[in-house]
């Protein structure tokens, strides 16, 4: 199963949420990718983000750039999670035909609000930002067990 996570710039939010959910899923048939709305060319993950993931899980993000969203990425993934509801819909009234399979994670995890954007933050912000993450991410990996 091809999960996608998808925020603005693909530099904090959803690559964090990639390499958290890569590092702690321990089902061989779950993978995780992540992509951008909006992307800055070449632009690389954020120092806060690099540290944070290195700090936590070893994972090293330093050489990573941003991967812009494309239509074919969302027609592949089995799973599209945004950062926010306004992701969400923008997405699905762009591509009405994947709407069944596109979801907030928040909202897919049964919480409400969004994963706030940490750009221009602090190093705490960040952490704030991956605490959420990582609690979200290990109720998506145990509904996901339950049904795949």
């Amino acid at each position: 199963m091809k999960i996608l996570f998808v925020c603005t710039g693909n530099t904090c939010r959803s690559n964090m949420a990639e390499a958290i959910f890569n590092k702690l899923c321990n089902v061989d048939s779950l993978q995780a990718t992540s992509a951008g709305l909006s992307i800055v060319p070449f632009s690389l993950a954020s120092k806060h983000t690099v540290k944070i993931l290195r700090d936590n899980y070893g994972v090293d993000l330093s050489n990573r750039q941003a991967v812009q969203l494309t239509k074919e990425m969302l027609t592949e993934a089995d799973l599209v999670l945004t950062m926010t509801a306004y992701m969400k819909d923008i997405i699905i009234k762009n591509f009405p035909e994947i709407n069944g399979k596109v979801h907030s994670l928040r909202g897919f995890v049964g919480n409400s609000g969004d994963i706030v954007d940490p750009f221009g933050g602090n190093v705490d912000v960040y952490s704030q930002t991956f605490e959420m993450l990582t609690q979200d991410i290990l109720s998506l990996i145990e509904i996901l067990k339950k049904r795949y």
